[in-house]
C-alpha cells in the first residue's frame, strides 16, 4: 500500500487530467457539484490552520504587485504587437486570475507553508474582486458593468467558497478548545481528504476544458493554438518568478500554534527560504481557473475564457511534475 500511495501521490494530477479528457462526456454532469467539493476541500485544509497565525509578509505584497504589473503589461504589449484583442484578453486572464483556493493543499504536500499561502489566497481573491470591475470596462467597453454591481457579483462567487470553510473551521477549533481545553489537531487520516477531493475536481475541470476545445476548435483553431502556447509560458513565468520572490523575501513559517510542526514538517527556520520559495511559487502560479473562465465569459470577449481554460492544463501538469519529484524524494 505504501508504494501504491507513493505512486498515486506523484502521478494523481496527470492521471486525473487524462481521465477527464478521455471520458469528458461522462463527467460533465458533475460540474454543478464542484462548489460542494471545493467547500469541503477548503474546510479540511483550513482545519489545519490557526487563524491567529495568518499575517502579511513581504513576499505577499511583492507577488500581488508582480501579478498586477504582468497582467496589464501583457495585455497592452500583446494588443500593441498583434492587434488581437482575443489573444490579449486571454493572456490577461492567465495573469489576473487570483490564487486557487486549493493552492494550500498542493503547497502543503510539498512542504510549503499552509498558513502563509492561506493568507495570500484571501488577499489575492479579494484584490481581484476589486480590480476586475474597476478595469474590465476599459478593456472591453461592450461589457455592461458598473463597479459596485460587478464587485458584489464577483465577491458573491468568491466569498461562500472562501469564507464559509474558513469561518466554519475556526468555529470548530474554538468549540473544541472550549470543550476539551486543548488545541484542535486534525488527524492524519482526515488531513489527506483535501488532496483527493482536489484530484476529483481536476477530472471534472478537465472534462469542461475538453468540451470547450471540441466545440470551438474548427472555428477558432488559430486562437486556441496561440492561447495554448501563450498560457504555457505564462504558467512557467509565474511559478518561476513566484519561487524567486519567495526565496529572496522569505517569511517565517512557524506561528504560535504548536501543531505547525504537524502541518508543515519541512517548515523549519533553517529552511525558511526554501519553504517560502515553494509557497510563493504556488501563490503566483496556481490560479483559480474556474473563476477566471467565468470572469472572461461574463465581462470580456467569451473567447478570452480559452486562455484561462488552457492554463488549467499547464498548471496541473506543472503541479503533477512537482508532486512526482517530491514523492520520489521520500
Amino acid at each position: 500500500m505504501g508504494q501504491l500511495r507513493k505512486y498515486f501521490d506523484g502521478n494523481a494530477l496527470w492521471l486525473s487530467m487524462l481521465i477527464g479528457c478521455v471520458g469528458y462526456k461522462l463527467f460533465l454532469p458533475l460540474k454543478p457539484t464542484l462548489p460542494v467539493w471545493i467547500f469541503f476541500m477548503l474546510f479540511f485544509t483550513f482545519c489545519k490552520v490557526n487563524p491567529l497565525d495568518l499575517r502579511l509578509h513581504k513576499w505577499h505584497l511583492a507577488v500581488l504587485v508582480a501579478q498586477l504589473l504582468f497582467s496589464f503589461a501583457t495585455y497592452a504589449g500583446i494588443l500593441y504587437l498583434t492587434n488581437d484583442a482575443v489573444l490579449a484578453q486571454g493572456l490577461l486572464m492567465c495573469f489576473i486570475m487570483p490564487t486557487a483556493t486549493a493552492a494550500p493543499i498542493i503547497a502543503g504536500k510539498m512542504g510549503g507553508s499552509i498558513q502563509n499561502l492561506t493568507t495570500f489566497t484571501l488577499l489575492s481573491n479579494f484584490a481581484t474582486a476589486i480590480i476586475v470591475p474597476a478595469t474590465f470596462p476599459l478593456i472591453y467597453p461592450a461589457a455592461d458593468m458598473t463597479f459596485w454591481p460587478a464587485f458584489l457579483l464577483i465577491l458573491s462567487r468568491i466569498a461562500p467558497l472562501l469564507l464559509g470553510p474558513f469561518f466554519g473551521a475556526w468555529i470548530l477549533r474554538l468549540l473544541y478548545k472550549a470543550r476539551t481545553k486543548q488545541e484542535f489537531v486534525l488527524s492524519k487520516r482526515l488531513a489527506v481528504i483535501p488532496f483527493y477531493l482536489w484530484v476529483a475536481s481536476i477530472i471534472v475541470l478537465s472534462a469542461v476544458v475538453t468540451k470547450d476545445v471540441v466545440d470551438n476548435y474548427e472555428v477558432y483553431l488559430s486562437s486556441i493554438i496561440y492561447l495554448l502556447i501563450g498560457s504555457f509560458f505564462a504558467c512557467l513565468l509565474q511559478f518561476g518568478l513566484g519561487k524567486l520572490i519567495g526565496y529572496y523575501l522569505p517569511a517565517p513559517s512557524k506561528g504560535t500554534d504548536y501543531q505547525d510542526v504537524l502541518i508543515n514538517p519541512a517548515a523549519a527556520p533553517k529552511t525558511m527560504a526554501g519553504v517560502s520559495s515553494i509557497t510563493a511559487g504556488q501563490a503566483f502560479g496556481q490560479k483559480n481557473t474556474s473563476l477566471g473562465v467565468w470572469m472572461a465569459q461574463t465581462y470580456l470577449n467569451p473567447l478570452a475564457a480559452l486562455g484561462a481554460a488552457a492554463y488549467i492544463i499547464w498548471q496541473n501538469l506543472f503541479n503533477s511534475v512537482q508532486l512526482f519529484v517530491v514523492a520520489h524524494k521520500k
